[in-house]
């Protein structure tokens, strides 16, 4: 579907792995940034390019952060991670139209943070966004535990509420309702 020639390229992971990326990571990154882009355009790729934005305010181009920047302007269609509310991925979303290319969330749905299926994917259907999310079955990637889980790990415990996955390892749905709305948003309802 696309290349994400950099994830987060700006993202020193403070506060999950403490001071383990260098001080000046960002500065580094965004003379290397576009050095990465060449070389996948090298490989002659028949996806588009992507690095997704993931803070910040985009909505004038004269005012973005550096690195935001350059993510835009190399990308082939424009990516973004947004874990927030409905009203800011919607406001997000507003932002990125007028740069005029396709939009994808490629990160998002985070239950306790009020990203949910219900929230987000009515309004990424209305713009026509594409939108990832990055669980899928609670296992090995555990991505069902939530961004504390560095701190606090949920050993023989489950967090109060599921971070990504949508089914239990046995194939049962974590939330029913989830299961059956997204159905219908795909149109693979029964109903």
């Amino acid at each position: 579907m696309a290349w994400d020639v950099w994830n987060e390229p700006d993202n020193t992971n403070g506060s999950s792995y403490g001071p383990a990326e260098p001080l000046n990571k960002a500065q580094l990154v965004l003379a290397l940034l576009p050095k990465a882009f060449s070389w996948a355009r090298s490989a002659k790729p028949e996806q588009p390019l992507t690095s997704g934005v993931w803070h910040g305010d985009w909505s004038d181009p004269a005012n973005l952060e550096p690195m935001a920047k350059e993510q835009i302007n190399l990308s082939d269609v424009i990516s973004f991670h947004n874990y927030g509310p409905p009203n800011d991925f919607e406001k997000r979303v507003k932002w990125l139209e007028q740069y005029g290319r396709p939009v994808i969330c490629t990160e998002y749905m985070a239950r306790p943070e009020k990203s949910t299926f219900q929230g987000i994917l009515p309004i990424a259907k209305k713009y026509k966004v594409g939108a990832i999310n990055w669980g899928f079955v609670e296992g090995k990637t555990q991505t069902y535990l939530p961004w504390d889980s560095w701190q606090q790990p949920y050993v023989g415990r489950s967090p109060p509420v599921w971070f990504h996955d949508i089914f239990h390892e046995n194939g049962a749905p974590y939330l029913p309702s989830e299961v059956t709305f997204i159905r219908k948003m795909t149109g693979k309802s029964s109903e």
